[in-house]
């Protein structure tokens, strides 16, 4: 008897489409593919180098798959990284961009082809990517987020067509999305690099005394904060107009009217009508 049950396996896909690929052919057909195929080498050698495998190719997509998801996550950001290095070598007027999905899910397998849901998500995903950015799934974020130099930017539960929703993320980098500037890997960066990096701690501002004060007098009650302004603008008066000193007359006078607005604010109301 044969076998005909569906082979199935757990991997990580990573799904990556050229951006406005059509566009990009009625403008240049000829140098449009050029690039298109100088571009999937780079991708090929760079899935290779992450122990990663080409499943297939059509049209302007590349689907690879990975046993190991930290080393899809890294393979996406290099592929950014080298796509975004070879247009800034060589300025073109319509730069190609990739945007790039990533899932790790349940896929069957067919020889050396992957069908399934687990394909599907990846392809979804990258639709939901900016150019030259990358986007991942839950499940990928719960295995890389704490093995990777770079950041998450949630995106919450967003539809996909003919997917059911999913919580997904942003590869991020100080602000910046996968592909927009350098997106270090964790251990790649030199120890020089490292220490001229600035860290976050030293780019805040200590806040000044001046806001310190403004903060304050926001939280206590408006009347409150108006006789300690007056006061402390009568003290100031008083200190720098003359050596005699007649500011805690007005000043006590300010307080004490305070002090009696608040205790009468708070008196209850014994001739109010009950609420029903």
């Amino acid at each position: 008897m044969t076998d005909d049950k569906v082979k199935r396996r757990l991997t990580t896909v990573l799904c990556a489409d050229v951006y406005g690929y059509s566009r990009l052919m009625e403008a240049d057909e000829t140098g449009t593919l050029e690039t298109l195929r100088r571009y999937r080498t780079a991708i090929a050698r760079l899935v290779e180098r992450h122990d990663g495998r080409i499943v297939n190719t059509w049209g302007d997509a590349v689907i690879a798959e990975f046993a190991s998801v930290v080393e899809a996550v890294q393979c996406a950001v290099e592929i950014q990284q080298e796509i975004s290095s070879q247009d800034s070598d060589a300025p073109q007027a319509n730069p190609m961009q990739f945007r790039i999905g990533i899932n790790l899910g349940d896929v069957m397998v067919d020889g050396s082809d992957i069908y399934g849901d687990g394909v599907n998500i990846a392809s979804r995903l990258q639709e939901l990517a900016d150019p030259g950015g990358v986007v991942i799934s839950s499940s990928v974020y719960d295995q890389v987020h704490n093995k990777l130099s770079v950041g998450f930017d949630c995106l919450g539960q967003r539809p996909m067509k003919n997917i059911a929703p999913l919580t997904s993320y942003r590869l991020t980098l100080g602000g910046r999305t996968a592909g927009q500037g350098s997106f270090p890997i964790e251990g790649s960066a030199t120890p020089l690099e490292r220490a001229r990096a600035p860290r976050m701690e030293d780019r805040r501002v200590a806040p000044s005394s001046t806001n310190v004060v403004t903060a304050w007098l926001r939280k206590l009650p408006r009347p409150v904060a108006v006789a300690l302004t007056v006061s402390a603008f009568l003290i100031l008066i008083n200190l720098f107009a003359g050596h005699k000193i007649w500011f805690h007359w007005p000043v006590a006078a300010i307080l004490f009217a305070v002090v009696l607005r608040t205790a009468l604010g708070h008196r209850p109301q014994s001739d109010s009508k009950p609420e029903r």
